[in-house]
């Protein structure tokens, strides 16, 4: 099986190096890049399968590139920052990155949030498979395909259409859709989302969640999901 290709943008010469060594030695093939702009001629010349962004660097900004990216590919990505400030996560989260690491980290667990992340795009129907979601509360079944109003997903094909227009969306933003959609009507708390979406065994910082959510609502619809003060959030039926 072909190794992980790992796209690493990271201007601290300690940290690019200390990290790359670390990834490359349980089996990651690592291309590591000191700037942004190195780093998006790097992606668009390997593909790599994951990208690792630090926030702060030279050139074009983490946060930029992430949106370059984005523009271009689902691949999934993870910011990466030196601080847990909430305006360095929410604007990556925004740009289209699907998760963040706060420095300093340890490299067991960054690598453990590597696979986690990959671990889910390569199930993007969620860990009970396609074609296994509800019908309750107003939604059809039209064999792999679930209707919600003027909202079609296809568990089959991985697409979902609105008034029938395709909606693009990520791997993990259809992870979520997909766990909504199993549930319609149900309250999912966030603590739910991060360990079915995100594949987090342990407490997760929920403006992951919260920050998908919005994307999310923004391409299917502002009120086709509820916001259940204190307890998460619901699909309509």
């Amino acid at each position: 099986m072909a190794e992980t290709h790992v796209l690493f943008v990271e201007d601290d010469d300690v940290i690019r190096e200390a990290t790359q060594l670390a990834l490359e030695r349980v089996g990651f093939t690592v291309t590591a890049m000191p700037d942004g702009l190195s780093g998006l001629e790097a992606f668009r010349a390997d593909r790599p399968d994951i990208a690792l962004l630090d926030v702060m660097v030279p050139g074009l900004d983490g946060v930029s590139l992430c949106r370059r990216i984005r523009d271009e590919s689902t691949v999934p990505v993870i910011m990466l920052s030196a601080r847990a400030d909430a305006i360095d996560v929410v604007l990556g989260l925004e740009a289209g990155a699907d998760d963040y690491v706060t420095k300093p980290f340890d490299g067991a667990v960054l690598v453990a949030r590597i696979r986690a992340v990959l671990r889910r795009f390569g199930h993007a129907a969620g860990p009970d498979g396609p074609g296994q979601s509800g019908t309750e509360d107003g939604s059809e079944a039209l064999g792999g395909v679930l209707v919600f109003g003027d909202l079609k997903i296809d568990t089959d094909g991985m697409e979902v259409r609105r008034a029938g227009e395709q909606v693009a969306l990520t791997p993990t933003e259809m992870r979520l859709l997909l766990e909504f959609s199993s549930a319609p009507g149900t309250v999912l708390s966030r603590d739910r989302l991060l360990e079915r979406v995100w594949d987090y065994g342990w407490g997760g910082d929920t403006r992951v969640v919260d920050v998908h959510v919005q994307r999310l609502r923004t391409k299917i619809g502002q009120d086709r999901i509820d916001t259940v003060r204190g307890f998460g959030y619901k699909l309509r039926g």
